[in-house]
């Protein structure tokens, strides 16, 4: 007897996960065992239903998929925290298995929702929501599961990996590089989710959770995005060796998590300083597998219908074998969020100053104040400007001062011309 599926979201993931099915429905069943169906999808836009061949089974109320006796698994492709919290938690309620792609939802309501499934004994599987295609939740819930995670970091938003390319490789401005992402359809019209990094910042919270059995939250996530990052700075990296990417960062410390989303120097020889354009990859260290990292394509129709669809696939085998749930919430630990305050490494910073004499010895003296040892300050620009840049980097030294001293040098009359741009360094 087919297992029945109820799709919540017709859009470009939806779609693709309506293409699959029609594709290798049969395949499935003939190579697997596994016989689906695709009983009923809710959308607001019955156009996208007729262009998928789906009308007959078409709704715009998602209450009829929840309450649908035959449905066995929902699929929720609707993205956001509100009505999308009513589907999953409705279909869990009504003893439905659940899928979902969204990141936010489960970044913001992990706990609750993975809490609802339990209670319900019902599945919720959630692989989509970071990386794609990329495989990266089942392998930290049942590869992994042997290691001690101690960090997990990545290029996980594939708009602002391009844009930081295009601008590494042909010299573009960010506006110059923004605006290409938004012509070639990477980037939203309002950018602010990517660029800002919170999308970033969503998903390492939820592969934090993973990763150290510890639930970390949106909320948790100190975030700092691109906006600010210049050629100046990708050629004043190259100088020294390094490549600036938006990193999603976690490491498990003895006293607790140090999780963060920001720009970040690293090495051209790491392994994610090759990973370019829109592709994503998540680097993993386990104390007994060593270094690995997982590499894809980060977003698209086909990549994130993929892990969807992986998602339902193994969820209808379950229920095909009689096998209940066999991983709910693992965040057991409570681990402390480590404050951004106390974090030591080293940074780069980049300041819009004012060309006239004596402005270097007061940068200088800023940071002299605030405990923070200067490995070099270099002015670049053309003599006799009205501003010039002066790039600051540091030995390592700690979030709480350098921030201080940003908010010193920004204090200072007439020096500083714009919000500096900072960068820390990964080693």
């Amino acid at each position: 007897m087919a297992v029945k599926i109820g799709l919540v979201g017709t859009g470009t993931v939806g779609g693709g996960c309506i293409d699959i099915i029609q594709k290798h429905q049969e395949a499935f069943k003939r190579h697997f065992g596994i016989d689906i169906e695709l009983a009923q999808v809710c959308s607001r836009e019955i156009a996208q239903a007729e262009a998928h061949g789906v009308a007959d089974i078409f709704t715009t109320d998602f209450n009829d998929i929840i309450n649908n006796p035959d449905i066995d698994i929902v699929v929720e492709l609707i993205g956001g925290t509100t009505a999308a919290r009513d589907v999953v938690l409705g279909a869990l309620a009504a003893g439905k298995n659940v899928v979902t792609a969204n990141k936010a939802l489960m970044a913001t309501y992990g706990k609750e929702v993975m809490g609802a499934a339990e209670a319900a004994g019902k599945e919720l599987a959630f692989e989509a929501s970071v990386g794609g295609g990329i495989p990266i939740i089942d392998p930290l819930k049942h590869s992994l599961i042997a290691n001690e995670i101690q960090t997990v970091m990545g290029i996980v938003n594939g708009t602002t990996n391009y844009m930081l390319t295009r601008m590494a490789d042909n010299g573009l401005s960010y506006d110059d590089a923004l605006r290409e992402a938004q012509e070639k359809g990477f980037a939203e019209a309002n950018p602010s989710a990517d660029v800002d990094g919170f999308d970033a910042a969503a998903k390492i919270a939820i592969l934090s959770s993973i990763a150290f059995n510890s639930r970390v939250t949106l909320d948790d996530v100190f975030t700092d995005g691109i906006t600010n990052i210049s050629p100046v700075d990708i050629e004043a990296a190259r100088d020294m060796g390094y490549v600036i990417k938006l990193l999603a960062i976690a490491h498990r410390k003895e006293d607790g998590i140090d999780v963060r989303v920001h720009p970040t120097m690293i090495p051209e020889t790491h392994q994610l300083a090759t990973v370019n354009g829109v592709f994503n990859a998540i680097y993993v260290v386990g104390d007994f597998v060593g270094e690995t990292m997982f590499f894809g394509e980060g977003a698209g129709a086909g990549a994130a219908a993929s892990a969807v669809m992986g998602d339902v696939l193994e969820v209808a085998r379950h229920i095909q074998q009689g096998v209940a749930p066999i991983v709910g919430c693992t965040c057991t630990d409570e681990l402390p969020i480590l404050p951004m305050d106390d974090l030591v490494m080293r940074y780069y910073l980049r300041f819009s100053v004012t060309d006239r004499p004596g402005v270097l010895e007061t940068m200088a003296g800023v940071f002299a104040r605030h405990n923070i040892s200067v490995k070099s300050i270099v002015q670049r620009g053309r003599s006799g400007a009205e501003r010039v840049d002066q790039v600051v980097v540091t030995h390592r030294c700690r979030e709480r001062d350098i921030r201080e001293a940003l908010e010193e040098a920004l204090s200072l009359d007439g020096v500083v011309l714009a919000e500096p741009s900072v960068i820390r360094v990964e080693e």
